[in-house]
């Protein structure tokens, strides 16, 4: 008998959706071994300190990939008003991955944690995070060019090619400021929700 294309379908999206929890439950496994390690009483911390940062690791995919969409589209690092422009696409990657890391955390990382409601714990996830963005912004804003001519300057001895365009520089730059602005903030992240938005949790 002949499967029709809607059946095909969802065989194939049932199959994906086993490949996916699988591997999510493997990773589960990983951490909770890799957490086991260092000792019973610090494991559960351990546990979510990695899960906190594969949460950050897919949060960093998100704001890479919104960032550099909006650099690619509507908001592209040209004159007139390059800043703006860079901090505007900044700043929207920012908060996409800020609202994918909270949702991750809320029901993945600190599942125990439900004294406060969703609308407090997210009020207070947003202003850890808007103190880190607002890191970030400046940091990005003031280092962008400096990072930019450096990559620039990397790229052009390896490939021994012509230099890049002022916009491929700029984007350049954008990326490794912002590279190193996600670890910063990250640690900051953890810290401060862990032991103010997630502080109800042993």
């Amino acid at each position: 008998m002949l499967s029709t294309g809607t059946e095909m379908t969802e065989e194939m999206s049932k199959r994906d959706k086993g490949w996916i929890a699988r591997g999510f439950a493997w990773w589960n496994e990983m951490i909770a071994r890799v957490s086991q390690r260092a000792g019973a009483h610090r494991a559960r911390e351990v546990e979510r300190f990695l899960k906190f940062a594969t949460v950050g690791v897919l949060g960093a995919i998100i704001d890479f990939g919104m960032l550099n969409v909006l650099q690619a589209t509507i908001l592209r690092p040209t004159e007139p008003h390059v800043t703006l422009k860079v901090a505007l696409a900044t700043g929207t990657a920012f908060v996409t991955a800020v609202s994918s890391n909270f949702i991750w955390n809320r029901y993945w990382t600190y599942p125990d944690s439900r004294t406060r409601s969703v609308r407090q714990q997210w009020f207070q996830f947003f202003i850890v995070s808007i103190i880190g963005l607002a890191f970030r912004l400046v940091w990005v804003r003031t280092l962008y060019g400096p990072f930019g001519e450096i990559g620039a300057d990397v790229l052009g001895g390896l490939r021994q090619t012509e230099p890049l365009e002022a916009i491929a520089t700029r984007q350049l730059g954008t990326n490794i400021a912002q590279f190193f602005a996600i670890w910063i903030v990250m640690v900051w992240n953890f810290f401060a929700n862990r032991y103010w938005t997630y502080n109800d949790v042993d």
